[in-house]
């Protein structure tokens, strides 16, 4: 835990918290970080192993962790698991929303099942959570929800994934259409959008097919694409959401943070 403690005595749920690879992912990092603030963190995926291995990351750190897997596109699945990180931790103060995947394709090139398959992980899945997270937050008169969405939400950045953009964008102004709401009850909502990443499911998404050596030219170029000469990571976004869960941010709401190293700034082309 560190010297500041910002999240102390409030409980996070985290969403996507595991990593869909070896490495850092956005969920994972935040969980971890959150932890090391003073919040006891739930720790949810849809892989058991993968949400059990951050919880025991937190709890060798001397933190308070709860691992739970489900499908959170699910009603059922959400409403138990928010029921049960209420049983173990006594509410939810904080709700990071992490789950997200990214197929490619066009408008023409990509298929209904597709579509519908991308916008149900991404749009649907938040709305879920929110839908049973956010009335354990109006009881307790407070809370913070931090949404993960992406810079496709407003820009290109080279390849063509039509639903993974317009699903970010609905992330966004379902962020804020929350954070209108639910600000006379105490409740904060806003969104991180995440610009070139390096991170286990851009990787394996993005590198899909290709050799080591095509993935490192990938990777060259994604850097190069950057204003900042690099591409950000998990801790980058983990950084911003900790900040957005934190009282540093109690008088924002319904804001979407670039988290890009300014690559909003200019036109991507590579």
């Amino acid at each position: 835990m560190t010297a500041m403690a910002r999240l102390e005595g409030r409980i996070a749920f985290v969403t996507g918290a595991g990593s869909i690879g070896p490495g850092w992912g956005n969920g994972k990092a935040a969980a971890v970080l959150f932890a090391r603030e003073g919040a006891a963190v739930v720790c949810t995926d849809i892989n058991a192993d993968a949400a059990e291995e951050t919880a025991a990351l937190v709890r060798q750190e001397g933190g308070r962790a709860l691992a739970l897997q489900g499908d959170i596109t699910k009603a059922e699945a959400v409403e138990a698991m928010v029921a049960r990180a209420c049983k173990e931790f006594g509410g939810i103060d904080i709700l990071h929303n992490n789950v997200g995947t990214l197929e490619l394709g066009g408008p023409v090139e990509a298929s209904l099942e597709s579509w519908n398959r991308v916008m149900t992980i991404n749009v649907t899945s938040m709305f879920l959570t929110c839908k049973y997270v956010l009335p354990v937050m109006v009881e307790r008169k407070n809370g913070a929800i931090v949404n993960v969405s992406s810079v496709v939400a407003i820009t290109s950045v080279g390849p063509h994934y039509v639903s993974y953009s317009a699903s970010k964008a609905a992330v966004n102004q379902l962020t804020r259409a929350v954070a209108i709401q639910y600000a006379p009850h105490g409740i904060r909502a806003n969104a991180i959008m995440p610009g070139l990443m390096r991170t286990p499911m851009v990787e394996k998404t993005l590198g899909a097919g290709m050799s080591s050596d095509e993935v490192e030219a990938m990777i060259r170029r994604r850097d190069a694409a950057c204003p900042s000469g690099r591409m950000g990571d998990a801790w980058d976004v983990a950084k911003a959401a900790l900040f957005l869960a934190s009282d540093d941010a109690a008088y924002v709401t319904g804001q979407i943070l670039a988290v890009d190293g300014g690559l909003t700034l200019k036109s991507a082309a590579f």
